[in-house]
């Protein structure tokens, strides 16, 4: 069985063909869709394995126009090889979180409650102040494995947020980003999911966390789209982002 990642298939494929069309620095890619149709992988599978691309030097991002072959010479590294794509990292916390959410609300406790309302409260202060801090974030979907009273799955949550936080391709799709009022949608969902816990409701809880990683999914895939004309973050100085 092979060890890579499937990103790193796609983008392999993506290369050859480059090599195959003879594409010399400033042609542009084919868009996104077209690769996705062409190789018979998904969209996601494509950013990540251009995301990839682009840290290695092999394509740059232009605003609102798409993927263009760098005039650089790529310099793939060891540790790029074994990074962890954004969209399959997300896929992983949408299985195990929302299962753990469905079982904390079946032990949750009156300060796990009044701890998550705590917590909700400041991510709610720090948006309306527009306070680039988001611990609150990580605290919450933390708070919600120590409710299950089973200090493994604690430690299963905090390694996905780990494996994020190391990860140089999180932070390059997320340095894609630069629209903020997606926050706010979020902590709606991080509501929704609290209101489950304090309803001792395990299915609406599960539900809940379910829906609320596939929002993150999609919003990330819409606001990092550089195929998209809208798309004009690198106008932008980067900022830290959570999800």
């Amino acid at each position: 069985m092979s060890d890579r990642r499937q990103y790193q298939d796609v983008a392999r494929s993506i290369r050859q063909i480059i090599r195959d069309e003879s594409l010399q620095a400033g042609d542009r890619l084919p868009p996104e869709r077209g690769l996705s149709e062409r190789l018979g992988v998904s969209r996601s599978l494509v950013r990540e394995a251009l995301i990839l691309l682009e840290i290695e030097g092999a394509v740059e991002v232009r605003k609102g126009s798409g993927v263009y072959i760098s005039d650089t010479p790529p310099a793939a590294s060891q540790q790029m090889r074994d990074d962890i794509g954004p969209f399959e990292l997300l896929q992983a916390r949408q299985l195990i979180e929302s299962d753990i959410a469905g079982f904390a609300a079946r032990m949750v406790t009156k300060n796990d409650i009044m701890r998550l309302r705590d917590i909700l409260a400041k991510e709610r202060a720090d948006m309306e102040s527009a306070d680039p801090d988001y611990s609150g974030d990580r605290a919450f979907h933390r708070q919600i494995a120590e409710a299950t009273q089973n200090s493994v799955l604690v430690d299963v949550v905090e390694e996905l947020w780990a494996k994020r936080e190391q990860s140089p391709m999180w932070a390059r799709l997320h340095n894609r980003i630069f629209e903020t009022t997606y926050r706010r949608a979020w902590l709606d969902d991080h509501q929704a999911i609290l209101t489950a816990l304090q309803a001792r409701n395990p299915e609406q809880a599960q539900t809940a966390m379910w829906q609320h990683l596939g929002n993150v999914r999609d919003t990330l895939m819409t606001l990092s789209d550089v195929d998209d004309p809208a798309f004009d973050g690198y106008l932008f100085q980067p900022v830290s982002r959570s999800a």
